[in-house]
């Protein structure tokens, strides 16, 4: 088990109610992070349209959690 932080943004930040939460994980990687956070708040977005990042940079969905570091879940962003 690992703890994390984990932001959301955007519509992820409003279905879950908070931008932040602290979780214990034990996914294999950050895909399944992502699909059990998405079970828990009802995301509707597949990870495929999100990018993810931990500790600031940008990473890979194949990644594995590391204990401590700061995972953040960002929808793609409309502007105009």
């Amino acid at each position: 088990m690992s703890r994390l932080t984990v932001l959301y943004f955007a519509s992820l930040r409003d279905a879950a109610g908070v931008a932040s939460e602290s979780v214990e994980a034990s996914d294999a990687d950050l895909r399944a992070l992502y699909e059990a956070l998405r079970v828990r708040h009802g995301f509707v977005l597949p990870a495929e349209r999100l990018r993810v990042a931990v500790d600031g940079a940008f990473a890979h969905w194949t990644d594995a959690p590391r204990a401590g570091s700061e995972v953040a879940f960002i929808p793609p962003v409309s502007g105009g």
